[in-house]
């Protein structure tokens, strides 16, 4: 997206979806299972409001049935909200000659976000808002470790990493990956403890298997 650089690590995930109400709805869950997936430490009915105000914005405006993206991005202290349409006219917030209905989704948009705004597009725009996460600390924790449960999830049919190269903070990395986890986990409602345990038990497990 122009407007704005890419300084540090970022999560993103790209949902299309069509301008209809049953798939707003879909979109919304999709959107909630995507943050619990990442363990991201921001209210969900938040997120679900604005997911919801945006993809809805599309309906009204720009018409039922039209092609569509939402886009999550997790960037450091903020997650952005960005909702991608063919059409290259941008909203407005309700004025004098506005009836009931005119501009309360994005009056609601910009209430709800610490900044919000509009982009055009090589085939639209993109109307976007960011949401503030709460523990500038724990936050760059949960986002690291769900970053290293996304890679690894993708190198886990790659061939055995290769000796050449390595840091020899292999142990400090290893230990700060460890506390990664347990913040991520504690972020998703789980016991940390517990899964210290259960973790254990799968290593105890293995290593008399061996």
């Amino acid at each position: 997206m122009p407007g704005y650089e890419v300084t540090e690590p970022r999560l993103r995930s790209v949902l299309p979806f069509e301008a209809a109400p049953a798939e707003v709805r879909l979109l919304r869950r999709a959107a909630v299972k995507q943050l619990s997936r990442w363990g991201t430490p921001v209210a969900v009915e938040e997120a679900e409001l604005l997911v919801t105000e945006l993809a809805t914005n599309v309906v009204k405006h720009v018409g039922e049935g039209a092609s569509a993206t939402l886009i999550l991005e997790w960037r450091g202290e903020r997650l952005r909200l960005e909702v991608h349409d063919k059409s290259p006219i941008g909203p407005s917030l309700k004025t004098a000659d506005c009836d009931e209905e005119c501009g309360r989704g994005l009056h609601l948009i910009a209430s709800l976000s610490v900044d919000w705004g509009t982009v055009l597009t090589a085939v639209g725009k993109a109307v976007w808002c960011e949401i503030a996460l709460s523990g500038k600390q724990q936050c760059q924790r949960i986002e690291r470790a769900a970053a290293a449960l996304e890679n690894y999830r993708a190198t886990t049919q790659e061939a055995a990493i290769r000796s050449q190269g390595r840091s020899i903070d292999l142990e400090e990395s290893a230990i700060e990956l460890i506390a990664d986890l347990l913040h991520w986990t504690a972020a998703r409602g789980h016991d940390p403890d517990d899964f210290l345990d259960r973790a254990q038990m799968h290593y105890q497990a293995e290593s008399d298997a061996a």
